[in-house]
């Protein structure tokens, strides 16, 4: 008796739970669709040669990477047009592009500028060039072919009408410019770098160069909006030496992060966060918190990019270390519609599972009211009292078929109590029936 009860209230409960648990089930692999997946381990970066300085600023990022467990590969490329294609065609994951590289190439996005990225035009001295317009028809190196040097230089000189032939317009590496321009084989060496990059820095400390001070920089920066004005302090490379001797008005782009579509979200905010490690500090061209910036940006900013700059990282990063905040993240787009089911259903369901129960049992209240009512209303012949004893054995032969779990035995207890009253008032208005 005791097993088969129990086995009807097994199954009492799974009709009763069963719907509820299935919509559940629903709304969890639902709410899966729109769980991020969760970051790889290992991303790659496309940065420039080796010996330039975006190769050496990937290898920063790969340790700030490390700490979370995030192994980044770093490929070395022969310029931004590299990087783009490599991008693109989804054989890298980030890159770095040098500011007005890019041609609007759909699903690429910025995580920000980094920092300056200056348009050094070195000069020998006592040459007579005061301005760019000054260098039409002679020797001049504008950077490698593919090199954002050389996509810059090609703009600045356009607008000062200066398209030499090919032989004039010098694509040489930065040391192989530097020994020209020293050599007097060339009147310019244009190169894009920060001031970090060794080329630049054996160039500064070269006595007999000198630097062209842009003084119609203001010009440039309206013609090409990707451009910003900085200045090179007087003395600021060497103070003792005064080198420059004297403050420098320079144009410059700006270094980017990029990614492709569809970068892991949690990614992008830890390639932030280490970002604002390695560039946030100031430097020559930049005060201190300059960059990583949402401005002066290769691409569109990405939304979570944008999101980071204006209010932060998510508030599970800022206490939590990265996995398990990412974890908790990702969880938390289950539970909220889970629970927006499960905190109705557990309202509704124990009732409707205690309506369920107990309407077997109360089922046969109507047919034993209509019997006490009979009871009731007359006194029954024999004919009637037969027909009434029979009635409520029947309801009482289908009360105890009724199986149900133990907590809700006192239901049918009471209901057969009640048959009994009934049967006892019938009784009672026909003595002669216990003769």
């Amino acid at each position: 008796m005791s097993n088969n009860a129990s086995k009807r209230s097994n199954i009492d409960l799974i009709i009763t739970f069963g719907p509820a648990i299935l919509l559940v089930i629903t709304g969890f692999w639902f709410a899966y669709q729109f769980v991020a997946p969760p970051p790889p381990k290992k991303i790659v970066i496309t940065t420039g040669s080796k010996s330039g300085t975006y190769y050496k600023i990937a290898q920063q990022y790969r340790e700030e990477l490390a700490k979370e467990g995030i192994e980044l590969e770093i490929v070395s490329s022969s310029g931004p047009g590299e990087n783009i294609s490599r991008l693109i065609n989804k054989e890298a994951d980030l890159a770095f592009i040098q500011g007005g590289t890019g041609k609007d190439e759909p699903g690429l996005y910025s995580l920000g500028s980094l920092y300056y990225e200056p348009l050094w035009i070195f000069l020998g001295k006592h040459k007579k060039i005061e301005q760019i317009a000054d260098l039409s028809n002679l020797n001049i190196a504008i950077g490698k072919e593919g090199s954002g040097t050389r996509i810059l230089a090609k703009q600045i000189l356009k607008l000062n009408h200066i398209e030499n032939p090919e032989p004039k317009l010098f694509g040489l590496s930065s040391n192989e410019a530097a020994e020209a321009l020293l050599q007097s084989k060339i009147a310019a060496d244009i190169i894009v770098a920060s001031i970090e990059s060794a080329s630049v820095q054996q160039l500064l400390h070269n006595e007999q160069l000198e630097l062209l001070d842009l003084q119609r920089a203001d010009a440039y920066i309206r013609l090409i909006p990707y451009l910003s004005k900085v200045t090179l302090p007087e003395g600021v490379i060497d103070l003792e030496k005064n080198i420059p001797d004297q403050s420098i008005t320079m144009l410059s782009p700006t270094a980017n992060l990029v990614v492709s579509e569809g970068f892991n979200p949690a990614l992008i905010v830890l390639l932030l966060r280490a970002a604002d490690v390695i560039h946030s500090k100031a430097s020559v061209f930049s005060a201190a918190g300059t960059f990583p910036s949402a401005e002066f940006t290769a691409y569109p900013i990405n939304e979570i990019a944008d999101r980071f700059y204006k209010v932060g990282p998510p508030l599970l990063m800022r206490y939590l270390p990265f996995w398990p905040a990412v974890f908790i993240d990702r969880m938390i787009v289950l539970l909220v519609p889970l629970l927006a089911l499960l905190l109705p259903l557990g309202k509704i369901m124990p009732p409707l599972y205690r309506w369920r129960i107990r309407s077997k049992i109360y089922r046969w209240y109507k047919d034993l009211q209509e019997v006490a009512d009979t009871v009731h209303r007359k006194q029954p012949n024999v004919a009637e009292f037969v027909q009434i004893n029979r009635d409520l054995a029947q309801i009482e032969d289908q009360v105890n078929k009724v199986k149900t779990p133990m907590s809700y035995a006192d239901q049918a207890y009471n209901q057969l109590i009640h048959i009994d009253l009934v049967r006892k008032k019938l009784y009672s208005k026909n003595p002669e029936a216990y003769s």
